[in-house]
Parts: C-alpha cells; sequence; structure tokens
C-alpha cells in the first residue's frame, strides 16, 4: 500500500501477471486452457501466452464482462474501466474457443468484439434438489440450535406426546412420521453476495409492505426471511435489518455449511434473486440452484433474464419492492392452504427435467473440443 491508487494497481496486475505465468510453465503441457472470465486481467493475457509456448488451444468461459463489474465501483468513463474494456476486447479476440452463459451475451460478443461463442447455460449441480421431509426436519431442528426463527413458536398441548418440533415440521414420537403443521410460517430465502449489483434495500422495504398487509387484515403467514452467504456489504445491512422491529416476519442472516444450503434451498417455499447483471447479460447462478431445487423464485428485473425465468411459468419478475411486495401477498394469501400459484410453479419446474451441469457440457462442449 505504498503511493497513488492507480501505481497500486498496475503493480499488483504485474505482480499477479508474473506468479501465474510461473505457476502455468510449471505444469504438464494441456491440450486446453480453460479460463474463466471474469476476473481476465490479467489471466486472460497470460493464459494466451502459456498457450504459445505450450501450443495448447485457449477457451474463454464468458461468465460477464470485468470491466463492467469495475464500472460499478469505479464508473463506466474512469480510466481503468476503458483500458480493462479494451484489453478484455483486444485479448479475448486471441481466443481458439469461446463459451457464454446467455444468448445475448453471445450476440454481443460477435457484434461489439467480433468474438464468436457457443452457449452453455449455467446448470446446477446434481446435489441441488428437493430436500425430503425428513430431511427437512432434521435441518430445521440444526438449525434452531443457534437461531430462534428455526424454533417453534407455540407450546405444546397437554396430551400431544413427546413430538419433536421445529418452527416448520414436527416429528411424532411414536412412529417418527414428520409433518408440517397447519400454522407454520413461510420460508423465503435470498441468497446474496452484499455486493454493489444486488441492492437489498428492495427486499427490505417489501417485507415492510407485507407486514403492513397483515396489520390491515390480510390472511398472510408469519414469514421467516433467510438470508445467506456474507461478504462485502454484510455490515450495512446488518444496521438496516436491527432497524427494523417486525411482529411477523422474522429475518435470520445464518451461517450454513456447504452441505446445508442445497438442502435448505430444497426446504424453502419461495426464493427471492435482486441480482442485477453488470452488463445485463449474464444469469444469476442463485436461480439456477433455486430451480435445481425446483424452488419458485421472483426475481428482479434485468435485459436477459427472460431467458432463466419465465414470468408466470417458474416464477415472477419484479421492477421495485411495491411489485415484489404485492408478489408475496399474491402469492402467500391463504397459505399453507392455499398455494395454487406456488404448487403451479413447482409442477411447472419439476415438469421441465432441465439438464444437470456434466449433461450441458457434455452435450455442448465435448462436441466443441472434437
Amino acid at each position: 500500500a505504498v503511493g497513488p491508487k492507480l501505481f497500486q494497481y498496475v503493480i499488483k496486475v504485474i505482480v499477479q501477471a508474473v506468479q501465474l505465468l510461473y505457476t502455468m510453465l510449471k505444469i504438464d503441457q494441456p491440450s486446453y486452457i480453460l479460463l474463466q472470465n471474469p476476473p481476465g486481467l490479467p489471466s486472460i493475457a497470460v493464459a494466451w501466452v502459456a498457450c504459445l509456448f505450450w501450443k495448447s488451444k485457449l477457451i474463454i468461459d464468458w461468465h460477464n464482462y470485468g470491466y463492467t463489474i469495475m464500472s460499478l465501483s469505479h464508473g463506466r468513463n474512469h480510466p481503468l474501466v476503458q483500458i480493462a474494456k479494451w484489453y478484455e476486447r483486444l485479448f479475448g479476440r486471441l481466443s481458439d474457443y469461446n463459451l457464454c452463459v446467455t444468448n445475448a451475451m453471445k450476440e454481443d460478443l460477435w457484434v461489439n468484439c467480433n468474438i464468436k461463442a457457443v452457449t452453455l447455460y449455467d446448470r446446477p449441480a446434481a446435489y441441488f434438489k428437493e430436500t425430503p421431509l425428513e430431511l427437512q426436519h432434521q435441518l430445521y431442528m440444526k438449525l434452531a440450535k443457534d437461531y430462534e426463527p428455526f424454533k417453534p413458536r407455540y407450546v405444546a398441548e397437554p396430551g400431544s406426546g413427546n413430538a419433536e418440533r421445529s418452527a416448520f415440521t414436527e416429528m411424532e414420537g411414536k412412529n417418527g412420521h414428520v409433518v408440517k403443521p397447519p400454522g407454520r410460517p413461510a420460508l423465503l430465502i435470498s441468497s446474496t453476495s452484499w455486493t454493489e449489483d444486488e441492492d437489498f434495500s428492495v427486499l427490505l422495504k417489501a417485507l415492510e409492505d407485507y407486514e403492513q398487509y397483515v396489520k390491515e387484515g390480510a390472511r398472510l403467514p408469519p414469514l421467516v426471511c433467510v438470508i445467506t452467504v456474507w461478504k462485502p456489504l454484510k455490515e450495512y445491512y446488518k444496521g438496516l435489518i436491527n432497524q427494523l422491529h417486525f411482529k411477523h416476519i422474522q429475518i435470520c442472516t445464518p451461517w450454513l455449511e456447504a452441505e446445508d444450503y442445497p438442502l435448505l434451498l430444497g426446504s424453502a417455499d419461495l426464493g427471492v434473486c435482486l441480482h442485477k447483471s453488470s452488463s445485463g447479460l449474464d444469469l444469476p447462478m442463485k436461480v439456477v440452484d433455486m430451480f435445481g431445487c425446483c424452488l419458485p423464485v421472483c426475481a428482479i428485473h434485468f435485459e436477459c433474464l427472460h431467458e432463466l425465468v419465465k414470468h408466470n411459468e417458474n416464477g415472477l419478475i419484479f421492477r421495485d419492492s411495491s411489485e415484489l411486495a404485492e408478489q408475496l401477498k399474491m402469492l402467500f394469501l391463504g397459505f399453507p392452504t392455499l398455494e395454487s400459484k406456488l404448487h403451479s410453479f413447482r409442477r411447472n419446474l419439476r415438469a421441465s427435467q432441465q439438464l444437470r451441469w456434466d449433461e450441458s457440457w457434455d452435450q455442448t462442449v465435448l462436441p466443441l473440443l472434437g
């Protein structure tokens, strides 16, 4: 941390380039080098040099543009952003093959960068699937040890036996049969990286509106809102959450073990996605995972989102907090007795039988490599 920021950044890039090239030249000779972009500075140029040395083929997997992510904090016209844009387009053309995550990005790469790409949609891994009721109960009981929203909300009635209860499930002591009690809260989950391309105040404002609907007499269930993943803007939003005083909504920000995350997605009633693509050309992986678990989603609108979320078919698309609040009201009205829309979305997700990641790779990439 010496000198101006620009100087520090240039030195960092040079050091990373030397380290990466040294590491790559020490490996056994590869037939292909597969690079995910972003981050592409300096890795695209370094991978290209390594391919020249090894006489290998370079494949770039375009998940987004690095310069558009940089522009979130620096602005589109910042010199660093412009240099990164020039660099990405110049060295991107030197690849032998290109993959991208949407048809919109495929077209943009061709029109603006003269780069020919094949669309390889992100797909969920095989372990993202609906969670059986017994596993749901085990997960809820585990989380209830540390997080209040997962604990049962009512005291067991006399004579009800020694049933084991969470906020969402109960297991009868005699036969171990797990059921979901009729008065359970709805479980809403939203995954975030707490970064600039996700405005979580949209969700918080929608929850305030939801609380108001309940106060006005709407037949809406109590809501447990689970927000997962902790990163840069966590403390800022945690402060906002602490200022809210809900009676019918509990917000929980648990630290989940890796194996528990897909189980929780497969147990939830609704997912909410606030990811706005920096380029408008990539798709949120969190929604891909939610769909793998047959979890309906409400997602905020951006340019190519329709390639993943089909409005009124597997989820809903909203543009602001008011629209999200209306969608929550519509989906949870009469819950859990009336779940017609949520059931319809789940049925459509089950029927779609989407490809898993390895199957998609075999169908799309292997033929490309011959």
